[in-house]
């Protein structure tokens, strides 16, 4: 919808891709769907989803075993982000590199977009 023919909206780590293929044997999903939603303290949160089956209208990304779906009124909020899956002693989880982001709070569970205003 919003991407560059020939470039994949978004990136996965081989950690990423490890971490989601594995979520989604377990869960017995097809995927990830992965959106935006109005909250937290910059405005905006990332949403993660598992999907029962694609929805024509995602951008879909298929790598090493993983399969991710961008919900089409995220794909110009998340297009060239750089999705990463993380563990360290106290947490483990997914940290999305997005070049989109202008701030995001202390918490990183919130942000905002570059010119949300303008694209929404």
């Amino acid at each position: 919808m919003f991407g560059i023919p020939g470039k994949q909206a978004v990136t996965l780590t081989p950690a990423a891709a490890t971490q989601i293929a594995r979520l989604m044997t377990k869960q017995g999903s097809k995927g990830l769907r992965i959106g935006i939603k109005k909250g937290g303290c910059a405005g905006m949160e990332y949403t993660m989803d598992y999907v029962s089956e694609v929805n024509p209208m995602d951008e879909t990304v298929e790598q090493d075993g993983a399969r991710v779906m961008i919900a089409p009124m995220a794909q110009m909020f998340l297009f060239g982000t750089v999705i990463d899956y993380e563990t360290s002693l106290l947490e483990a989880g997914f940290k999305f590199r997005n070049p989109n982001v202008a701030e995001a709070c202390g918490c990183g569970e919130s942000i905002k977009f570059k010119d949300a205003g303008a694209a929404a």
